[in-house]
């Protein structure tokens, strides 16, 4: 039975239309990604899907029965109510369970997502309140759970938390994310909306952008083939065939069909042309922190013993919790706060350049072209002159989008409305604060590429794990306590690195706990019993065996830490849990053996 389905929508607002007679059918199982440009109308499809909105044209199903919640993209400024009274309000008033279920059903959700459930809704943090707001949503039981942006504000443990919750419950959703890892593990279905018309893709999202590319080029061929048919027509045409016989008017006819059919077509939105203003190379040194440490007057230290060098043309994301100081020790760096103990040496020619979370540096007041260059009409990039508004197309932003006030942009809007005012401005020290929330995934392949040729220096705070990959060298985990370690590579070499020190501590407890070597062994070793030929051979190669187990072992530990290896029943987990322990095994025999064959080589 289908949970929802949309027969022949149609949504317009005067212009080319948003929902152009799509159709859509949701089963049971289907984790659906929504995917498209930022302003394709994936916000309109969700409202229309959730009953808050109705379409201008076509038919909205929903079964008797299935009920839909929505966890909306933005958090309420200001709700009333402690966590409690906020779960509780999402009770449906139809459900006819008894009261006390309800209430069962509540401090079970309150429970799981691990919520305060006496706090206030307003003194909550970013990524409780999401997850107040998801209890509440789950409250009604869904049948379909619609998730707008759903890792928006959210730290990696929340995110992480999420997708684990997510999947176990097994509840059908269809969401939209510009969070590719998320959207990778969540997703066993991608749907795109491109120029109105709805695209569904059954595949996983790699898969999905190589068949997109291949369809593009269909598409992009097609086209041409079809605008030299057509300009060889109006070249007949214009010949002015004297004689309007029947096969002539008929042709003239067709021409008249071509021409509509020509102007009805809409041009894939292009891939954005941005570009960073870069002032004059900086010192070598950007800046150099010797055990430097912050806290606030009679307060647990934020960060403690922080040493680091950062040099010209590093890249380092920043990972961590809501408010684990990720932004003071970014704030520490830059010289705008003091440590409270350790020394400070800053390079020189630093030109700074700030990208802040909560996008504060938009006056929503002004035009989107007042925001980029004031009362003037144009701007200087990279030492040229331009026009603001051919500034903004490279941004995605025509004409009447430009000159419209910056209040009615969506998230994504403004996130590029905000590079784009930032690129302008020269700089040689880029920071970054969660640059990708909103953005649409071929924004992020641009913004990715610039930010990797970029010759300056990078500074990122980022949950965006695949952003984190593509771009950043090294990368700086907050560990708690105002412990901040420094790891080289992105989030994923982070990970890894978890895993091989957790291998590396398994593999020393089950040395210790191996059985000690024989006494007519070690009384050999003590007489420096001569190592044969294969001896000698394995003693060479022994090495590079345990190396190869110990990375063996690390990957087997990242693949059993994915919830979607459980879900044929386990047998796959199964299967990687017996390969694990036989590789500790060949492992600690390894190790073993060349333990022995060294101490006899050196007696």
């Amino acid at each position: 039975m289908a949970l929802l389905s949309l027969l022949d929508v149609y949504v317009g607002f005067g212009g080319p239309p948003v929902l152009d007679h799509l159709n859509l059918q949701i089963e049971e199982g289907e984790r659906i990604c929504l995917l498209g440009r930022n302003g394709a109308g994936k916000s309109t499809l969700m409202r229309i899907a959730a009953g808050e909105n109705p379409p201008d044209s076509g038919t909205v199903t929903q079964p008797d029965g299935v009920c839909i919640a929505r966890l909306t993209q933005e958090i309420p400024e200001d709700l009333p109510g402690n966590v409690r009274d906020i779960v509780t309000s999402g009770l449906r008033a139809d459900d006819i369970s008894e009261d006390w279920e309800k209430d069962i059903r509540v401090d079970d959700l309150i429970a799981r997502l691990g919520l305060p459930e006496d706090r206030a809704f307003n003194d909550l943090s970013g990524g409780l309140k999401r997850r107040c707001l998801l209890a509440k949503a789950l409250a009604a039981k869904p049948g379909l759970l619609l998730l707008d942006e759903p890792t928006n504000h959210l730290d990696l443990d929340s995110i992480l938390w999420m997708e684990e919750f997510l999947l176990e419950e097994k509840i059908p959703l269809l969401f939209v994310t510009h969070d590719r890892a998320f959207l990778r593990r969540m997703a066993n279905r991608i749907i795109e909306l491109d120029r109105g018309k709805l695209t569904s893709w059954s595949c996983d999202y790699d898969t999905y952008l190589v068949r997109k590319e291949e369809l593009f080029v269909a598409e992009e061929r097609q086209r041409a083939a079809f605008d030299k048919k057509l300009g060889q027509e109006e070249a007949w045409s214009r010949r002015s065939p004297g004689a309007r016989r029947t096969k002539s008017n008929a042709r003239m006819e067709a021409l008249k069909v071509m021409r509509a059919q020509r102007g009805n077509m809409r041009s894939a939105t292009g891939s954005a042309k941005m570009e960073i203003s870069e002032a004059e190379r900086s010192g070598v040194r950007v800046v150099e922190a010797e055990n430097i440490a912050f806290a606030y007057p009679g307060g647990h230290p934020i960060i403690r013993d922080f040493s680091m060098t950062l040099t010209r043309g590093d890249k380092i994301g920043l990972i961590g919790p809501n408010g684990a100081g990720k932004t003071t020790l970014v704030k520490m760096l830059l010289g705008q706060l003091t440590p409270t103990s350790g020394n400070l040496k800053f390079g020189t020619k630093l030109e700074v350049v700030y990208f802040d979370q909560m996008r504060e540096q938009i006056d929503d007041s002004k035009t989107v072209a007042e925001n980029i260059a004031g009362d003037s009409d144009s701007v200087e990039v990279q030492g040229r002159s331009r026009h603001v508004i051919s500034y903004l197309q490279d941004f995605l932003f025509d004409p009447t989008r430009a000159r419209s006030k910056a209040k009615v942009l969506s998230g994504g809007e403004r996130n590029r409305l905000l590079l784009a005012r930032l690129f302008t401005k020269p700089a040689n020290v880029l920071v970054l604060d969660e640059p990708t929330n909103d953005l649409d995934a071929e924004t992020l392949d641009v913004l990715e590429d610039i930010l990797v040729d970029y010759a300056g220096t990078l500074i990122v705070v980022s949950h965006d794990r695949a952003f984190l990959d593509n771009v950043v060298t090294s990368t700086l985990v907050f560990e708690g306590n105002g412990i901040v370690t420094e790891h080289a590579g992105g989030y994923t070499d982070w990970r890894n690195e978890l895993a091989r020190i957790a291998v590396a501590k398994r593999t020393a407890a089950a040395l210790q706990s191996a059985p000690k070597p024989a006494a007519a062994k070690a009384a050999s070793t003590a007489a420096g019993a001569k190592l044969n030929n294969k001896e000698r051979k394995d003693l060479e190669t022994l090495p590079a065996k345990i190396e190869q187990l110990e990375a063996e072992q690390a990957t087997l530990s990242v693949q059993l830490g994915d919830p979607e290896i459980y879900k044929d029943g386990g047998a796959k987990a199964a299967e990687l849990q017996k390969r694990l322990h036989a590789a500790e095994a060949e492992h600690a025999q390894a190790v073993e053996r060349w333990m022995d064959l060294d101490a006899r080589k050196d007696a």
